[in-house]
């Protein structure tokens, strides 16, 4: 088992100044005007592990992919804690003569073995569903 480490300080008010284990600044806020919200920041490393799958997979099966963006809509409970109950996941890939099979496939892939935020959240009771669209350019 693999140990990160990471940091949060407190700056003011509700911002916090976070220091990723590789490094990187990263600005929280939750009242979300000098950075994202924690939880904001929970949907896009969501979608940014699952993007980085999809795109890795789709170019080992030699698929000319030219962007990628993943939409995320997601549902809270309206009870505190307001965790993630739903999470829906959107994705466009573009690219020539992308075969949507391939997509389904890298997405499929992504959700059931490789994005670990994706397993982590189905194990914690989050319902993440996908679909996708392919835009030929």
């Amino acid at each position: 088992m693999s140990e990160s480490k990471a940091s949060v300080t407190w700056q003011e008010n509700k911002a916090f100044m976070g220091i990723s284990p590789s490094g990187h600044n990263v600005q929280i806020d939750a009242d979300k005007e000098k950075g994202a919200s924690p939880m904001e920041l929970i949907l896009l490393g969501l979608g940014g592990c699952a993007s980085y799958d999809v795109v890795a997979i789709l170019q080992k099966s030699r698929q000319e992919v030219t962007d990628v963006r993943c939409d995320l809509t997601a549902q809270r409970a309206e009870t505190v804690p307001a965790v993630y109950t739903d999470i829906h996941m959107h994705f466009v890939v573009t690219g020539q003569d992308v075969k949507e099979s391939q997509v389904e496939k890298a997405i499929k892939l992504s959700a059931e073995k490789y994005c670990s935020a994706s397993r982590m959240l189905v194990q914690g009771g989050v319902n993440i569903t996908h679909d996708f669209e392919v835009i030929a350019e």
